[in-house]
């Protein structure tokens, strides 16, 4: 084990979580914008009742991670728990702040751009932030659908009491956060967007198969080509990913120091059998 790797990986995962308890005290929670998720639900129960919304996240976030290890298992490791502990201890501490801003327009914005660094720091450190992401990947794994539609009707779950909770256009302004932070995370990510064609030209066809059939467990399509200077038969290899998988990818290739050629594409309006579906049918 790379000790001062993992290190880099938690120094990610808890400053990631410090940024999300910034923008959500800072911009999100006092402009009651209930931009989807545990923290969504949080701001409801805020206005409503006025709970601690840190006391919120907790009470959620541990009981959902234990049962997504006994559902997913393998999916979870020691960052996530952290993550998922992180992040309301993160809202605790800013809740102290002594400014805010209530303005809803700035506040969708701001607090989307600073949400979404925050997101996109925890993911590069391997980790999550537990809550309804888990609840997405257990939808995932027993309908088939893809991790962003599982996690986009829970999302949207939260806007709807968010609407009849509070009014359409705080409804309005959170969707706009929430839009502007998965384009904050896809920026620190990968600085692209969310679902991804991989060009890969390597010598090394089996190491890299291996990884994206065993590893990341997604199809590919194999082209056999010729280096322009070496005159040396390669493979090209085409493999579409969401893009989490595409983060996982690119540091198992990184990792494992395979000399290949990797080219990271947006891609949209997939169409065809094998990206969506259940993944004992993409491997073909």
């Amino acid at each position: 084990m790379d000790i001062r790797k993992e290190l880099r990986f938690y120094s990610l995962i808890i400053f990631g979580t410090f940024f999300v308890g910034l923008g959500f005290n800072i911009f999100l929670l006092p402009a009651l914008l209930a931009a989807g998720g545990v923290s969504g639900i949080s701001t409801i129960l805020y206005s409503l009742y006025g709970w601690n919304p840190a006391v919120v996240q907790w009470s959620i976030n541990i009981p959902v991670f234990f049962l997504g290890y006994y559902f997913l298992g393998r999916d979870f490791s020691v960052k996530t728990f952290v993550g998922t502990t992180f992040l309301p201890l993160s809202v605790w501490i800013t809740s102290y702040l002594p400014f805010t801003v209530k303005d809803p327009l700035l506040s969708s914005i701001y607090g989307g751009i600073l949400c979404g660094i925050g997101l996109g720091l925890v993911f590069r450190g391997k980790g999550s932030t537990g809550g309804t992401t888990i609840i997405g990947q257990l939808i995932k794994k027993y309908t088939g659908l893809s991790s962003g539609f599982a996690q986009l009707i829970i999302d949207g779950c939260v806007v709807v009491v968010a609407i009849i909770i509070f009014d359409l256009e705080l409804a309005l302004y959170a969707m706009i956060s929430t839009f502007i932070a998965s384009k904050s995370i896809d920026f620190i990510q990968l600085r692209s967007s969310a679902t991804k064609l991989v060009l890969i030209i390597t010598e090394n066809e089996q190491q890299v198969t291996s990884l994206i059939r065993n590893e990341v467990n997604r199809g590919f399509t194999k082209v056999w080509s010729e280096g322009g200077f070496s005159n040396r038969k390669k493979v090209l290899l085409l493999s579409v990913v969401e893009q989490s998988e595409a983060v996982y990818l690119k540091g198992l290739i990184q990792s494992h120091d395979i000399d290949s050629f990797v080219i990271f594409l947006n891609a949209s309006d997939i169409i065809g059998k094998g990206f969506s579906l259940p993944r004992d049918c993409e491997n073909k």
